[in-house]
């Protein structure tokens, strides 16, 4: 063996070299005895010509998890037979049955006498995590764009594919679950050669739940895709230059990076740098996800899998990263383009107590989505929580779940929220809380100017079901910019185009949007601009005090809509006291919406037998003098208690 090719090849004979005392046997070195035990691939077997990186893409359930479940089967990285969403592997993907975070994993396949490396990511397919797509993609060389034969052409699917596009990917069309009684091959074919200006050759009919032609789309991923570029030099003399594409967390290692390799080559024991923190590391492993882990010799030119460096912190695996040799530094790859979360809530603990556990869960979750921002927050209500934007209100009831069910945390999420603009007296400011939104006395200053972030919005839905969807989006203030049919499409279904709020499709739109059309219609939608609106900042106050937790910003038009059914939701969720206790909604000083809570009434003439009628009368007057007495002191004050926020945000 050669001094080079056993450089590669020390992980797995590190076994037989262990030495250790007894105490040093920690679950942690179990496990890494456990990982190198296991047989390591040798990636001198597969040189950049015989890889493949690529991506399933479509739109929401249209079987992205079925088929890369087909592929793992028929390429025998998992056994056939019992597999369900393999590469779903959070508990919120398996409940709602959709794909939250991209996921990866490596196939060895035999294919005409030569070995190939085929690394496929599994993307999700709702318009809340479009980034997750952008950022799958950028490790890949190649796309499978795939179409429900039953469905057609969807709006998630116009979005896919102009990200694929964007990255000048090679776009295979894949039609899926062809032998479903409903399905329409042959037009859904011609749908989407005819938008998408495809090759009528390249489309590929399957069913991914039979595996019906599925060993077709191996042979068009080795065929079509193209190998990562070739590089000039051997792997070996040129410098590293690894893009950081990904992460999670293990509670043993820390952080482990998913990297795609550009250039160069990386191995146990090699010391690198992120160009980001310029924190120094030595590795420990490297591999590929197979799709568990599997140890490799070492990871090459175009080659993608994991790394564990002793990243102990969460906040070190920055995605879009460049990792170089500490021996050869390099410029940095260009990364990702950063997105802006567009919605915002607080998150609570139900016990004060528990904020610094959240914080850190919440720091642990963030590891491997950028898209979200935190910040600390304080509420005279709620106490201490944080301030974390999404991308939308599927992405925020996804991380909700994620903390309660990875690391039990039970919170309280405030009503969500967009950013507003403000310019007064020429300085312009973006207003993510309430409690920054200029007040009534300010807005009648001419020279305070208001506006609120619009989407560009589009919907396909039946034509039976066109006139729904008009009245829905005009009562969300949608504002129509675009009309068509779709061609050889059966039922006839329309392309709708709107440039709407996002204010208004970030609560319950969706959930109307598929009731309005029995759930047919598919929607998406991107940043588009701000608007200059007619805004108002709404407060709740519980007998006559304002509670900062419930206050929010809605448009004048809608404020007595929304002021009526959160002080109905109110008087449903408080206690009664022994005094009445007022409901109010108001903007500025002015209520506009109120309930009242009666007071609880004790007999206090219960003991009173025979007599005469002014000993009762007396006993009642003195249970009224101290009701009043109670509104005038501070037990009088109502304090809304957290379980009572806890039902009344999960209603």
């Amino acid at each position: 063996m050669s001094m080079s090719m056993s450089m590669y090849r020390t992980p797995c004979a590190a076994v037989s070299r262990i030495r250790r005392s007894p105490l040093a046997f920690l679950a942690s070195e179990i496990r890494n005895l456990s990982t190198t035990t296991r047989r390591c691939i040798d990636m001198e077997d597969y040189p950049t010509e015989k890889i493949r990186n690529f991506s399933v893409v479509a739109h929401i359930d249209h079987g992205k998890s079925t088929l890369s479940d087909r592929l793992l089967e028929l390429t025998n990285t998992i056994k056939p037979g019992q597999n369900q969403q393999v590469l779903d592997k959070l508990e919120v993907e398996r409940e709602r049955g959709i794909t939250v975070k991209a996921n990866s994993s490596s196939m060895l396949y035999d294919y005409k006498g030569d070995k190939y490396l085929l690394n496929l990511i599994d993307t999700p397919g709702h318009v809340d995590f479009s980034y997750e797509v952008s950022r799958s993609l950028g490790a890949c060389d190649g796309a499978l764009l795939l179409v429900d034969a039953t469905q057609g052409i969807q709006a998630q699917t116009l979005s896919v594919f102009e990200l694929a596009s964007q990255r000048n990917l090679k776009i295979i069309p894949v039609i899926n679950k062809i032998d479903l009684p409903a399905a329409e091959p042959d037009a859904v074919i011609e749908q989407v050669l005819m938008q998408f200006d495809l090759d009528i050759d390249s489309a590929l009919p399957i069913s991914a739940k039979s595996g019906l032609n599925v060993e077709k789309v191996l042979h068009a991923i080795v065929d079509q895709i193209p190998p990562p570029p070739p590089s000039p030099t051997p792997p070996r003399q040129q410098p590293l230059k690894a893009l950081l594409f990904d992460s999670y967390f293990d509670k043993f290692r820390g952080a482990v990076s998913l990297i795609k390799i550009e250039s160069g080559s990386i191995q146990k024991g090699d010391v690198v740098v992120s160009h980001h923190s310029k924190s120094r590391y030595t590795v420990g492993e490297v591999g590929v996800l197979n799709p568990a882990e599997k140890p490799t010799t070492h990871l090459q030119h175009g080659q993608v899998g994991y790394l564990v460096c002793g990243m102990k912190e969460s906040s070190e695996a920055h995605i879009g990263d460049t990792i170089y040799k500490q021996s050869q530094p390099v410029e940095p790859l260009p990364g990702f383009q950063p997105v802006k979360p567009m919605v915002f809530a607080g998150v609570f603990p139900v016990d004060n107590k528990d904020f610094l556990r959240l914080e850190e869960n919440v720091k642990r979750l963030t590891l491997n989505d950028p898209s979200v921002t935190v910040n600390r927050e304080s509420s005279n209500a709620l106490g201490q929580g944080c301030r974390v934007g999404f991308l939308g209100q599927l992405h925020l009831d996804v991380f909700r779940q994620r903390l309660e069910d990875e690391h039990d945390s039970e919170v309280i999420i405030t009503a969500p929220t967009v950013p507003y603009k403000v310019i007064q007296g020429g300085e312009e400011r973006i207003v993510r809380v309430p409690s920054d939104f200029p007040e009534p006395h300010d807005l009648s200053n001419k020279k305070v100017s208001l506006f609120e972030p619009y989407v560009n919005a589009e919907v396909i839905v039946p034509d039976e079901y066109l006139g729904s969807v008009i009245e829905l989006m005009s009562a969300h203030r949608g504002d129509q910019v675009a009309f068509n049919y779709l061609e050889n499409s059966n039922p006839p279904r329309v392309h709708l185009k709107y440039h709407v709020p996002l204010a208004e499709i970030v609560t319950d739109f969706y959930a109307k949007l598929k009731s309005a059309t029995s759930g047919y219609a598919s929607f998406e939608y991107q940043q588009a601009d701000y608007v200059a609106s007619d805004l108002v900042k709404l407060n709740m106050l519980i007998h006559h005090r304002p509670v900062d937790a419930l206050a929010m910003i809605v448009h004048r038009s809608k404020s007595m809509d929304v002021a009526k059914h959160w002080v109905s939701k109110l008087k449903d969720v408080i206690p009664k006291q022994q005094f009445e206790v007022a409901i109010q909604a108001a903007i500025g000083q002015k209520p506009i919406a109120r309930e009242t809570i009666k007071a609880m009434r004790m007999n206090v003439t219960e003991g009173l037998y025979g007599g005469h009628f002014d000993r009762k009368l007396k006993k009642l007057n003195q249970q009224k003098r101290g009701k009043a007495k109670l509104k005038t002191k501070a037990v009088g004050n109502i304090h809304l208690p957290q379980s009572a926020f806890y039902d009344l945000m999960k209603s």
